[in-house]
């Protein structure tokens, strides 16, 4: 009866606690696309007068945005922070 009881709790618990996982993911990839968009924008594009390309660690953190943003995020604050850019409000 204790093993059943567990295994229900467990359930209810996996069911309740999903959703917001999924949820802050979510945040974290819209944050993380917003992080890209100031680099393309402020760094990358120099305000539309440049032609440079991302540096290798920058373009792989923008491309993992949707899938591995918590990796991402890090890298893309740090080459904001060092070109003195704003970051975006994170939800």
């Amino acid at each position: 009866m204790k093993t059943v009881t567990k295994a229900l709790w467990a359930s209810a618990f996996a069911c309740a606690v999903l959703p917001f996982a999924a949820f802050a993911q979510s945040n974290d990839s819209a944050y993380c696309t917003a992080l890209g968009d100031k680099y393309n924008t402020y760094v990358l594009s120099s305000g539309g007068r440049s032609h440079n390309t991302a540096p290798p660690d920058v373009a792989t953190a923008i491309s993992k945005c949707s899938s591995d943003p918590a990796s991402a995020i890090p890298v893309l604050e740090k080459t904001l922070n060092n070109a003195k850019v704003s970051l975006p409000a994170r939800s």
